[in-house]
């Protein structure tokens, strides 16, 4: 099993995750739908053999990693083909690997209905924004265009820290520096108190996974710098309550009260299987006003999606009004709109139907 072969075969019909797992055909994802690549079900040593392969393109990373931890993350690229990124694991004794495919170039937000409002992010010079969503709905590529609009349109020295590098930027009107976890630094956290001392503007952390990650980005935010980074929850006030419920209860008084001056914007997505076929994305955009700054140091973060509601002047959405328009567009069916709706109920009374 040649996998060089078959990846280049895969990117060449423009699927976005392949599935290498014991027990079945190597697989792959194309819009919503995993299909088989052929009839052969792979065997423990198909599935070692393909996977040994994709390490010794990742610059001859050691497997003993996978080995040892029974799970990795980690970058490769096939020249003039794409960049991967991978994720490796051990399951029923076997191994298995999930591979998400990366293009060389810069995401285009058209392309990705990426709106204007989201790309003016690019324009704050402090504070903390971030980008949600579930897995697999698009957060990197939105965060992507969005640093590469800052490299573009301003002089800058931009760090990013990533687990693994996905897109590449160059160097063009600002400096870019990208730091790996793993292979550069140790950890987020680690790599965030060396980049407070890089002279940095922006700063991309890729995930905010923890409370010491979560306290030194509010800190950068506080102290002039613009922090991008993500987060894996669905709207602007499960995002919040995330953040401060990572925190000790002693600790969420302050923590709330530093995110209400800190905190600039949440962008929540989502990806919904598109009638005709592919995905397009549903957007929740929240700017923090003085309202919602208020909500947040009180403890009120459930009257967000109303202030969200009312504030359409500033640039605002809410997740169902998103949802509600992709099914007005005729391009999701109300089934797919109630399926990744926060409130179903109350938007089947605004759509006219039932849930």
């Amino acid at each position: 099993m040649n996998a060089e072969r078959i990846l280049k075969d895969l990117v060449a019909r423009g699927v976005a995750d392949i599935f290498v797992i014991t027990g079945r055909p190597l697989s792959y994802k194309y819009g919503a739908d995993i299909e088989s690549l052929n009839d052969q079900v792979l065997l423990p040593g198909d599935t070692r053999s393909f996977i040994e392969q994709i390490y010794a393109m990742a610059d001859g990373r050691p497997i003993e990693f996978l080995d040892e931890r029974g799970d990795d993350d980690f970058s490769f690229a096939i020249k003039g083909i794409s960049r991967f990124r991978a994720n490796t694991y051990k399951q029923r004794g076997t191994l298995a690997a999930v591979i998400r495919v990366v293009s060389f170039d810069m995401p285009d937000p058209e392309a990705f209905s990426i709106a204007p409002e989201i790309l003016g992010l690019a324009d704050l010079r402090r504070g903390l924004v971030l980008i949600t969503g579930p897995a697999g709905s698009g957060k990197t590529t939105t965060l992507a265009t969005i640093i590469d609009r800052i490299n573009t349109t301003r002089n800058a020295h931009i760090v990013t820290l990533e687990n693994p590098i996905e897109f590449l930027h160059r160097h063009n009107k600002s400096l870019v520096s990208q730091r790996e976890v793993n292979i550069d630094t140790s950890s987020y956290a680690t790599a965030l108190r060396a980049a407070l001392r890089q002279s940095p503007d922006v700063i991309l952390i890729g995930e905010l996974r923890d409370a010491e990650t979560i306290s030194i980005a509010l800190t950068a935010g506080e102290t002039g710098h613009l922090v991008f980074s993500t987060l894996h929850t669905v709207g602007a006030t499960n995002t919040v309550d995330r953040l401060v419920d990572s925190f000790r209860a002693e600790q969420q008084n302050q923590v709330r009260m530093q995110l209400s001056m800190v905190l600039q914007s949440v962008v929540s997505q989502q990806l919904i299987s598109r009638l005709g076929g592919g995905m397009t994305p549903a957007f929740e955009i929240m700017h923090c006003n003085n309202a919602i700054r208020n909500l947040i140091r009180e403890g009120r973060t459930h009257q967000i999606p109303s202030v969200i509601n009312t504030s359409a002047a500033e640039g605002m959405v809410g997740m169902d009004t998103s949802l509600l328009r992709l099914y007005e567009a005729g391009l999701i069916s109300s089934q797919a709109m109630f399926t990744h709706a926060l409130a179903p109920e109350s938007l089947a009374k605004r759509a006219g139907l039932r849930e």
